[in-house]
């Protein structure tokens, strides 16, 4: 297959590991034709290290849109701006790979995908915390059917993130809702990973304590449905001061009714068994073994479909089920009520002209 080429959106921050990094392995299947960021000093480091020309960098993500001929575009921007560059790209009929969440409010993500569906164009959420190995080793138990029917999901995520301006990005600090919006994207996703439904339900309560130095809510406790009837508890805090379980060393635990599977920030996937007059019994698993893992993966999915081949678990079909979730949750501890997510899902693929039974 020939190289895809690629415009990336995005420079610094996290964008400096996915050129330097992640789109490393997969250099043989792709190559970075463009590169916009508003940031001169970093368009100007990553445009160096990529040997762009400069009339290939750009601080206008309009100009890059405009003058690079790219087959698929990275976006790696804050979410803010996420849906700029994807009607750019949706204009253009340009495939796209992009970061979580789809955007930072449910409206624009609506919009993005009646877009992105009304163009018959693919489009890939970042997800990656589905595809590094604890995960994967977790998620291979609960498939297995040794432990049978789940029960019911705990998930925490916990990180001191007291001092401003610790949680990398200073715009996590300053927007509101962060702790959802940053971080439980990626841990709603996974409780319907590993609970292998969609959520139905979700009730709860985002805030922020007095003693944060942030402008939005860091802490969350919440509870969800998946339409399989298992349920779920979520704690998430960006203000931890006790064990923390901070990115890739979260806690899952997922009873099941023949035992429970748990990983915790040891990354040691464990089923534990009581019962039979021997007390509890422990096992460690082996973990999976996988050739990419986390964005490495993501990429070779997206890479893979855009040349014919299946399409990736994190479509923007799926991914809608996930950032449902986040923008529920808003709802809920605003209204303290619980919000119907499933009927959040319907109405936006309605209004986008997606029929039941399509696109996932």
């Amino acid at each position: 297959m020939a190289k895809k080429r690629c415009l990336m959106i995005g420079a610094g921050g996290l964008a400096r590991r996915w050129l330097r990094e992640f789109y490393a392995p997969h250099m043989e299947r792709v190559e970075i034709v463009g590169l916009a960021d508003v940031n001169e000093e970093v368009l100007a480091q990553s445009g160096d290290f990529l040997g762009l020309p400069a009339n290939r960098r750009f601080t206008r993500m309009a100009d890059a849109f405009a003058a690079v001929e790219a087959d698929f575009c990275t976006i790696v921007i804050p979410p803010a701006f996420h849906q700029e560059a994807v009607t750019h790209a949706v204009a253009l009929k340009m495939p796209i790979l992009s970061e979580k969440p789809i955007a930072d409010t449910w409206q624009a993500c609506k919009e993005i995908y009646a877009a992105v569906k009304g163009a018959d164009l693919k489009m890939q959420v970042v997800q990656n915390y589905r595809y590094y190995t604890p995960m994967l080793t977790l998620r291979d138990v609960l498939r297995g059917g040794e432990l049978g029917r789940i029960n019911y999901i705990v998930a925490r995520f916990a990180k001191d993130y007291r001092v401003y301006g610790s949680w990398g990005a200073i715009f996590r600090h300053e927007i509101q809702h962060s702790l959802l919006i940053e971080g439980a994207v990626h841990h709603f996703d996974a409780i319907r990973n590993l609970g292998g439904g969609d959520c139905q339900f979700l009730g709860g309560w985002e805030w922020n304590p007095a003693w944060s130095s942030s402008k939005g809510q860091f802490n969350a406790l919440y509870t969800m449905k998946l339409d399989n009837g298992v349920h779920a508890t979520y704690e998430g805090t960006g203000t931890a001061a006790g064990k923390q379980n901070i990115w890739h060393d979260e806690y899952y635990r997922v009873e099941c009714e023949g035992g429970a599977v748990v990983v915790d920030s040891d990354h040691t996937v464990r089923v534990e068994r009581f019962g039979g007059g021997r007390g509890l019994r422990v096992e460690e698993m082996i973990p999976i073994e996988v050739r990419y893992q986390e964005h490495v993966a993501v990429i070779d999915q997206f890479l893979t479909w855009l040349d014919g081949g299946a399409a990736p678990e994190a479509t923007i079909d799926d991914n809608l089920k996930s950032v449902a979730m986040v923008f529920a949750a808003i709802e809920a501890s605003q209204t303290d009520q619980t919000v119907d997510v499933a009927a959040m899902v319907a109405a936006a693929r309605a209004e986008a002209g997606v029929a039941d039974g399509q696109g996932g």
